[in-house]
């Protein structure tokens, strides 16, 4: 397992109130280079707002963030891709009028010089930097399986596969760190099968940190799990030592923690 104190993320006593609720309680995790870390808990544990205030959307109001040895202090949205990290959506945050290799496209505007956003909408152009970022689209498209729909619109689609386009756009920053925000919500059986198989070699090449409610895809993927009730970290370990927590099987209203397909889920 990787040391995520000097290569990766890593979150210590944060505290989220609103107004005079507690959202986050004294929560801190860690999710370094080359491992899985899932995030879960049942309905209004807190995953949200953890995820929110990773991403810089909400400020704690106490507490500190890094990212490879470096605070991330007051940190926006929009600087994510700069410090090395990516995320997904819930849902997909696709551009309708633009084709599946565009959208992924998209994805890698902090890699290129002039602004690529604009050329696609006809304001500028690049054609060096876009045939280059168009064939690196391309393979990742061939790598999620999805290469046959990049000249099509996402909205024509299965959700299934608006779903890879989303993670391909993720993907093609490059980033060290890869943030999904429930990325099996809405996919088949067979979708997470080849989803879990993904995240699996995605380790080679960052680290990732899910917030997931689909707990087959949790337990058989990830290599530590942190647990979250009521804004607060009840468990964290490896999967096996998380199943058998009695304070995780209380927290799922005394449901054992199992697969999905079992009954065992929590929500955001």
């Amino acid at each position: 397992m990787s040391d995520a104190s000097t290569g990766g993320l890593v979150l210590s006593d944060i505290e989220v109130a609103f107004g005079g609720l507690t959202a986050l309680d004294h929560v801190s995790l860690s999710a370094g280079p080359g491992e899985v870390v899932g995030v879960i808990g049942p309905n209004g544990a807190g995953k949200t707002t953890l995820f929110n205030v990773i991403c810089g959307f909400v400020r704690p109001d106490s507490g500190t963030i890094s990212y490879a040895g470096h605070a991330m202090g007051r940190h926006q949205p929009h600087r994510l891709a700069k410090l090395g990290i990516a995320r997904t959506l819930q849902g997909v945050g696709l551009v309708p009028g633009l084709s599946v290799v565009e959208n992924v496209m998209l994805g890698a505007q902090r890699k290129v010089r002039s602004d690529f956003a604009s050329a696609l909408f006809g304001l500028a152009r690049s054609s060096r930097e876009e045939s280059a970022l168009r064939s690196q689209a391309l393979e990742l498209l061939g790598e999620l399986g999805i290469a046959e729909h990049a000249t099509k619109m996402p909205t024509a689609l299965p959700y299934g596969v608006q779903k890879r386009v989303s993670l391909a756009r993720a993907l093609i920053a490059e980033p060290t760190l890869l943030l999904l925000d429930e990325p099996a919500s809405g996919l088949s059986a067979d979708d997470m099968a080849e989803l879990g198989q993904l995240l699996r070699r995605l380790r080679e090449r960052m680290g990732v940190l899910l917030v997931e409610h689909h707990m087959d895809l949790v337990m058989s993927t990830c290599d530590r799990i942190v647990v979250l009730n009521f804004g607060r970290v009840i468990a964290s370990g490896v999967p096996e030592s998380v199943r058998a927590d009695p304070e995780v099987t209380r927290a799922y209203l005394g449901e054992e923690v199992r697969g999905a397909d079992e009954g065992g889920t929590a929500g955001a």
